[in-house]
């Protein structure tokens, strides 16, 4: 096969639109009030009184909550109470103040029984928040396209950059890799090719491993496959004993 092929730049092409889309619109567009997406709000579908369990969106890094909102809205549209948390930015910042973040949301807001839903990072993120001690608050975590054991690729990036704490050797990936009595409350949703993270997405002793046929880091997120993946697990999580 010769180089070019393997690279799949039209995909690579694609993936890189669709994210710089999304990126623009969440900058750039009309802001998007939270709110709808809680019971009460004009996203949420099901009558406030009946019970789902309660989602935290985590994003990626460089990603505002924002960029999850086509999971948001098929979230909430099915009942589940979507929460998010607009302090992380766009989710520069380590992966141990992330979590330590959506810790004290969860025990501002007085949640329990929670599903993380994570993008990339955003599991990294849900990972150390479970292993410490406001997991006690989350039931388990859908996590899509997730570097579990890091990206070969975090290299070629400059350093200080926070897409270098990505590196298969940062000792943030191989603590987390160490840990897995959490993993058995972590379904992973993987496309079927990751430009980001090559051998992406299946994480050792998890609930379960998905693969969806949908390709790319990025636009794999407006993915229907997807969505029906992520939602199914997310009530599953959501319903399954502690």
């Amino acid at each position: 096969m010769r180089p070019l092929a393997r690279l799949r730049l039209p995909a690579r092409a694609a993936d890189y639109a669709y994210a710089l889309r999304h990126e623009a619109r969440a900058f750039l567009g009309p802001r998007t009030d939270a709110a709808r997406y809680l019971p009460g709000g004009e996203a949420h579908r099901v009558d406030a009184a009946t019970r789902r369990a309660p989602v935290l969106l985590l994003p990626g890094v460089y990603e505002t909550w924002r960029f999850l909102e086509p999971l948001a809205a098929h979230l909430a549209g099915a009942g589940h109470p979507v929460h998010v948390l607009s302090t992380l930015g766009v989710n520069r910042r380590p992966v141990l103040d992330g979590a330590a973040r959506a810790g004290g949301y969860l025990a501002e807001k007085e949640l329990s029984g929670v599903v993380l839903v994570a993008h990339s990072k955003g599991g990294l993120i849900g990972k150390t928040l479970m292993l410490a001690d406001g997991g006690a608050r989350v039931a388990g975590m859908v996590a899509v396209a997730t570097p579990w054991e890091g990206s070969v690729y975090a290299r070629l990036f400059p350093p200080g950059s926070a897409v270098r704490h990505f590196s298969p050797r940062d000792r943030q990936i191989l603590a987390l890799a160490r840990e897995r009595d959490v993993n058995a409350r972590i379904v992973t949703v993987a496309p079927a090719w990751d430009p980001h993270i090559p051998g992406t997405g299946e994480l050792p002793g998890a609930r379960r491993n998905v693969r969806v046929a949908g390709s790319g880091h990025f636009r794999v997120l407006d993915d229907a496959e997807l969505r029906a993946a992520v939602l199914a697990a997310v009530d599953e999580l959501g319903t399954a004993p502690p």
